[in-house]
């Protein structure tokens, strides 16, 4: 499932964020044990997947608090995401 305007992604509740003295983080799979190293804007997306933001939503956040946030941010922050999407990283909510 790909994402659009109106779905909500969420981490992965089994994904371990472990973030580093430099802003930098791993996000670990138990399971696998996969790991992906991820900077300082990946870290703050990934925070805000808690299935109550869209991804226009965690985009509009990331240019109030971050400076020279690029034109391309809006495609940038959804590749990523699908990427997360992809290694099982992050879903979404089931809608009842």
């Amino acid at each position: 499932m790909t994402t659009d305007a109106n779905t909500k992604p969420i981490a992965n509740p089994l994904i371990v964020l472990r973030e580093e003295f430099d802003d930098w983080a791993i996000l670990f799979d138990p399971d696998t044990g996969d790991a992906s190293a991820i900077n300082p804007v990946s870290v703050f997306i990934y925070k805000h997947l808690d299935g109550e933001h869209t991804v226009p939503d965690i985009v509009a956040k990331l240019r109030k608090e971050c400076e020279d946030v690029p034109d391309s941010a809006d495609a940038d922050v959804q590749e990523f995401i699908q990427q997360l999407l992809d290694k099982g990283y992050a879903g979404y909510k089931k809608q009842l």
